[in-house]
């Protein structure tokens, strides 16, 4: 497994392992987190675990054209119950995420330090919010990574409503022009949506590498 070291560079993405691990170390700077997006990489980890660099293949993806909606959703959609936003409330969206508690895993891996690169990249244009409010309070959201006008690289959701980050989720995909939502990895909830895998060649054929 490569060890990285200060210099911004990644090894071929064919040196990741069976489970997509590709690098540990280097630094969580805005330009390598940027950089690793930019080429098929994104960091994931532990509070208590070195930095991690992934890049599966397998690649679990969405295509917009392919967006399962349910009729339930079809009918929330058309109450307007809920009022969906961008980029209104990154910082609250991001720490909402961190706070969710997942099954498999024992802490969150949006660290202190994740929350605050996250934060510079939206303030440089490339971290995108989407917010969810019911009676004027947030109560859904996600997050994640726009440098292409062809993907968007989801990282996390939460939802404090039943239905709201995937209302959110929906509402975002349906009045965008992407030709791609990156989901990174496997979930049953975005599988029930639409989202498929594709292997990483075909992924990054998407992208605009360096």
């Amino acid at each position: 497994m490569r060890r990285l070291n200060d210099s911004i560079e990644f090894p071929p993405l064919n040196e990741a392992n069976s489970d997509g691990l590709l690098a540990i170390g280097g630094d969580l700077s805005p330009k390598r987190v940027l950089y690793a997006y930019k080429n098929g990489i994104f960091p994931w980890y532990e509070a208590d675990q070195p930095l991690l660099w992934w890049s599966p293949n397998p690649r679990f993806v969405l295509y917009p054209n392919k967006l399962k909606i349910s009729k339930s959703s079809k009918q929330l959609l058309r109450s307007q119950k809920f009022e969906v936003s961008i980029n209104r409330s990154f910082k609250e969206v991001i720490v909402a995420c961190s706070k969710v508690e997942r099954i498999s895993q024992s802490g969150t891996w949006i660290t202190d330090q994740m929350i605050d690169v996250y934060c510079e990249l939206h303030k440089m244009g490339f971290a995108k919010s989407v917010e969810v409010w019911l009676d004027k309070k947030l109560v859904g959201g996600f997050y994640g990574i726009q440098f292409n006008d062809d993907v968007f690289c989801g990282e996390s959701m939460f939802s404090h409503v039943s239905n709201a980050s995937k209302i959110g989720f929906i509402n975002f995909v349906q009045n965008s022009n992407f030709k791609l939502i990156d989901c990174q990895v496997h979930s049953k909830h975005l599988e029930s949506l639409g989202a498929e895998h594709i292997s990483r060649s075909n992924f990054m054929q998407y992208l605009n590498p360096l």
